[in-house]
């Protein structure tokens, strides 16, 4: 759908001069002069930008304006078309060789590289905690999974990454492997060392491939971690609208101009075909076209978001009663650097659940921050955004301190179970015939269903995997946290699960 282009050396995407004018957003202008035209419209989206339209009324007239539907001349079609051009210029940034526009977010990526697999083998070696889109991918794809456990934060209860020793172990027993997997930065910004794993799924003679959707930004500005395509990945998902500010919604997904691009391109391009939308949003695409520009350009304004999350991460230090999760992180030895845009925040330290901290400081603060766990909450600046830190700050710090009250026992942390073995592929159990049971009564059965404590979305289990009590426990009493919520779950209590029937 777009054309190769050279990639930039490998160090920082847009380090050296482009050979494309990144100066320029061509899907963007084209969309904005398409809509500066005087049309009739008499096809779809049905509102017809009447300004009239109740969208329109709502919203305001230029949101319609600018919603036209895909196929048009003068925007997406043509060898020389302007979406062919912010493709190759968004693969250009990236140090790409070729990148897809998706409308559907990282997980359509993830779907994608997954359905691309078993081209390549029978079995996928990857990292446990993957997000459950990976998962859904195994779903339909069908494939085999050896899983490679992560570090666990026993003091947080959150994963971490892989090491590349445990992923060359977990590939020497594993002769039919299709591809390695892995998650690089983490929910909490933990970054794994991404050269060490491409060495060594390379040295046994498969690709590696990254569900980077937390590092979108990275290699954009010398205080940022290195990109995942710069350190050796084969295919990469980035989740665009994380932090580099496109539309919630939109991604991207980057194969590098690597020894295994001859053969994953035409099948990365048929994949996604299928999965892709006929009716893929045009504003969703102007804005990957506008944030890609907008990182290149962004050097100065991506300094002040760094600046801004330090200045929060001394503050919470000086002032003592709260932690900095990064902090610990130099105890874990598959973590190599951290992401600065992250602000993780140990809340149990300071009295107080992340959950219950999340909740009141959206209900009494209007404060939103990104991901609560039992014992933390995360925080993230977009690249090049400038929010006031100082409230955010101050906010946390008016915080009850429940956790400290006199009357009773502090309430134990919640720890991330293990997860049971697998008896079945994730597809045989999806698709198996199932029985809903009560909770208690699914312990020792094999799930039918992916279950994910969300945020931040990492399965407890999987389809084909055994339930286990320490699971249910722990699902159950994250869905009775403030705000909790149970990806996958039959009822908001998690009171029944899907289970293979015997």
């Amino acid at each position: 759908m777009n054309t190769r282009t050279a990639p930039l050396p490998p160090s920082r995407p847009g380090a050296t001069r482009a050979a494309r004018d990144q100066s320029r957003a061509p899907y963007a202008e084209a969309l904005v002069a398409q809509a500066g035209r005087d049309w009739l419209r008499l096809n779809v989206p049905g509102h017809a930008a009447d300004p009239g339209s109740a969208l329109a009324d709502q919203f305001g007239a230029r949101v319609t304006d600018l919603d036209f539907p895909p196929l048009l001349d003068g925007l997406d079609l043509g060898p020389d078309s302007p979406l062919e051009e912010a493709l190759a210029l968004a693969a250009e940034a990236w140090g790409a060789r070729r990148t897809w526009f998706l409308t559907n977010g990282a997980s359509q990526g993830n779907q994608i590289a997954s359905m691309v697999a078993p081209a390549l083998g029978r079995t996928l070696v990857v990292q446990r905690s993957v997000h459950s889109s990976v998962v859904d991918g195994l779903v339909l794809s069908g494939l085999d999974a050896v899983f490679v456990q992560p570090s666990v934060d026993p003091v947080q209860g959150i994963a971490h990454g892989v090491t590349a020793g445990d992923v060359a172990e977990a590939l020497r027993r594993t002769p039919d492997a299709a591809a390695v997997y892995v998650v690089s930065p983490s929910y909490f910004g933990a970054v794994a060392d991404v050269r060490a794993i491409a060495d060594a799924a390379h040295a046994a003679g498969v690709p590696l491939i990254v569900d980077e959707a937390w590092g979108s930004h990275f290699g954009f500005h010398p205080a940022l971690p290195a990109g995942a395509l710069a350190l050796g990945a084969d295919l990469v998902t980035s989740s665009t609208h994380k932090l580099a500010g496109s539309l919630t919604q939109s991604a991207m997904l980057h194969l590098a101009d690597g020894p295994f691009a001859d053969r994953l391109e035409p099948l990365v391009d048929r994949c996604f075909r299928l999965v892709q939308s006929t009716s893929a949003s045009a504003l969703l695409t102007a804005s990957l076209d506008i944030a890609r520009r907008a990182l290149v350009a962004g050097t100065d304004r991506i300094t002040g978001s760094i600046g801004a999350a330090d200045s929060v991460r001394g503050a919470i230090r000086a002032r003592g009663r709260f932690g900095v999760v990064g902090d610990r992180f130099h105890r874990f030895p598959d973590i190599t650097a951290t992401d600065p845009l992250r602000i993780a925040v140990d809340t149990r330290a300071g009295g107080i659940t992340g959950h219950e901290a999340r909740r009141s400081l959206v209900r009494e603060h209007r404060v939103m921050v990104e991901v609560s766990t039992d014992s933390a909450l995360v925080a993230v600046l977009g690249a090049g955004s400038a929010p006031d830190t100082g409230r955010f700050v101050e906010a946390l710090h008016r915080l009850p301190s429940p956790l400290n009250a006199s009357d009773g026992p502090r309430p134990q942390p919640l720890s991330l179970p293990r997860p049971g073995p697998a008896r079945l592929t994730a597809r045989e159990a999806f698709l198996s015939p199932a029985r809903v049971v009560p909770a208690a009564a699914a312990v020792g059965m094999v799930s039918a269903d992916t279950l994910a404590a969300y945020p931040p979305g990492i399965p407890n289990v999987l389809p084909g995997e055994v339930i286990t009590v320490e699971t249910v426990d722990f699902l159950r009493r994250s869905a009775a946290a403030p705000g909790g919520h149970v990806r996958g779950a039959l009822d908001a209590a998690v009171s029944r699960l899907r289970v293979v029937a015997p």
